[in-house]
């Protein structure tokens, strides 16, 4: 099938391109093949935005070159695995798009094969078991300029495999004694120093039970998992450049069904979060936030529990681009493509986050009527609802001053005029205050011919349009406003807990949103006129009782490069 591509025809989008592109080619090393990747995540914890750039890498480029893609799942680790974190991973990669098909394999599928692998590197001389510990290979693994050492490298190889034999057959105890690939103790590559293959582990494996005691080092398992579900290019991040040779090796040395070429390109870094699975489980087990998906997590269920859109993750991997180069990118960017694409799908409406009520004097008592607006300018396929007026509104407390100040345009005594976007246009008269002086109600006079307040009626007014919500129809909501979870741009450096950002929540009580709201379903967006864009709470919102996280700011002054 794939033989019959012409792949010259397909343009190049990066450097993996070339490379599939020259393997592919007549005399290729692999002419004549379907193309193949694979994404291996470990499921240890759940993914987050940057594994979204890894899985784009992968399925784009098999999709590009009319070839496929399967998930797999790292399960080589027994100690922090769950099959929790299994589904979660298996939702998140739907959830953005991306299919696998009935190519769904763990790493412990192989446990047997990579045994059996074992036995034949140990057959041939070159593997063998060694009883150093883990500290005492530290102090013999030496430096650029003194080799490694190892007394049990020139252990006869009946030996070593007996041994491996009773490691599997449970008679040791953990560090007891470890396999390790016999190369070059004095490789300038400290990969390449007899690395270690097996160790034995007695822990409960999520799928194998208590099966395995031994279980088998990444760097092994790895190569050979590529090859038994015939990969044909291995995309991997940067930090694996320098495990390369030992993956060759493997390749070379292990009987197997197919060669698999491994490629590296730069993992993805954001400003002001941290990305290592240690450090987020660190959050979450130390109660710094409310699980995996908190909406300031960078995990993929806390963005799209925040509001994140599949399509705004996929553009923001796409942008990013695919290099050689570590670099760092602006979190404002990756709120860029959400504002981008939420201006174009989110539904407007009108919700009064920090109320307080306008009485307009001069409205008539018990009247009540209703105007038509659309729900999204840029979407005329969405419709128009309406939206209730009477003579109490909620309005936003900062909104109103009880005096004038400079460049301030909205109510105050006296003031000019203002728009109540959709309805009449209105004047500030005066104010009630309670005893310890709060506004408690604004007083306003409307002016009956201005119905309807669109700026496109030619009328002229000095003053701003606010958002407004009915007081007789609204609706209570809780609202929480989201910051970065980090106040250092770099929280890696140093102790990251000590970077967090007391203000990275903030929680809104007795919120008012229009009528239309009472029917919002979890996970929907919306974008809150003059506030910013928001999503029903996925978790914690309940009809009767709503709860919007914000997702993004309406404005931001970041700007991508062209």
């Amino acid at each position: 099938m794939s033989n019959e591509i012409n792949y010259n025809e397909i343009p190049s989008t990066n450097f993996i391109d070339d490379f599939i592109k020259e393997d592919m080619a007549p005399g290729g090393r692999t002419q004549g093949m379907q193309v193949h990747t694979r994404f291996p995540p470990e499921p240890n914890g759940y993914l987050h935005i940057g594994h979204a750039k890894a899985i784009y890498v992968s399925f784009s480029a098999a999709e590009r070159f009319g070839g496929v893609c399967n998930l797999r799942m790292d399960d080589t680790n027994p100690v922090k695995e769950d099959e929790e974190f299994v589904n979660g991973m298996k939702d998140d990669i739907h959830w953005l798009g991306y299919d696998w098909g009935d190519r769904f394999y763990h790493a412990s599928d192989y446990f047997e094969d990579m045994y059996r692998g074992a036995e034949e590197l140990i057959e041939k001389g070159l593997a063998y078991v060694c009883e150093l510990s883990q500290e005492q290979m530290k102090e013999m693994r030496g430096d650029l300029t003194t080799p490694a050492q190892s007394p049990y490298r020139d252990r006869p190889k009946e030996e070593s495999l007996d041994l491996f034999r009773r490691m599997r057959a449970g008679e040791f105890e953990d560090g007891r004694m470890t396999l390790r690939a016999k190369i070059d103790l004095a490789s300038g590559n400290f990969n390449m120093r007899d690395p270690v293959l097996y160790r034995i582990n007695r822990k409960t494996h999520h799928r194998t039970g208590d099966k395995w005691c031994i279980y088998p080092m990444y760097d092994y398992a790895h190569p050979f998992e590529d090859a038994m579900e015939h990969i044909t290019h291995s995309l991997c991040s940067l930090e694996f450049e320098d495990h390369r040779p030992f993956y060759d090796w493997v390749i070379e040395n292990v009987t197997l069904p197919s060669k698999p070429r491994q490629i590296e390109f730069a993992r993805l870094g954001i400003n002001y979060t941290v990305m290592s699975k240690r450090k987020l489980r660190a959050l979450v087990e130390g109660g710094y936030v409310d699980g995996w998906d908190d909406p300031r997590m960078p995990t993929l269920c806390g963005l799209r529990r925040r509001g994140y859109t599949p399509r705004a993750i996929r553009n923001f991997s796409e942008r990013n681009g695919v290099s050689k180069a570590a670099s760092t990118v602006e979190y404002g960017f990756l709120e860029y493509c959400l504002r981008e694409d939420l201006n174009e799908t989110a539904r407007r409406v009108m919700a009064v986050l920090r109320p307080v009520k306008l009485v307009i004097t001069n409205y008539p008592a018990g009247k009540s009527e209703t105007f038509t607006v659309e729900n999204n300018p840029n979407r005329p396929q969405d419709g128009q609802r309406e939206v209730s007026f009477s003579r109490e509104l909620w309005v936003e407390a900062e909104d109103f001053l009880p005096e004038a100040a400079p460049k301030f345009k909205r109510l105050y005594p006296g003031g000019p005029e203002c728009r109540l976007k959709g309805a009449y246009i209105i004047k500030c008269v005066g104010y009630e205050t309670d005893e310890n002086g709060n506004v408690t109600e604004i007083a306003a006079e409307y002016d009956p011919d201005s119905q309807g307040g669109d700026p496109a009626d030619g009328r002229k007014i000095k003053g701003a349009t606010l958002h407004w919500v009915d007081a007789n129809t609204a609706i209570d909501a809780q609202v929480r406003i989201y910051d970065n979870l980090f106040s250092a741009e770099n929280p890696e450096e140093g102790d990251f807990l000590e970077h967090l950002n007391p203000n990275s929540l903030q929680v809104l009580e007795g919120c008012k949103a229009e009528a239309s709201l009472a029917a919002a379903k979890p996970g929907a967006s919306y974008q809150f006129m003059r506030q910013g864009y928001f999503c029903v709470d996925s978790k914690d919102s309940q009809p009767g009782s709503l709860v919007f996280n914000r997702s993004v700011k309406l404005k931001d002054s970041f700007k991508p490069n062209k």
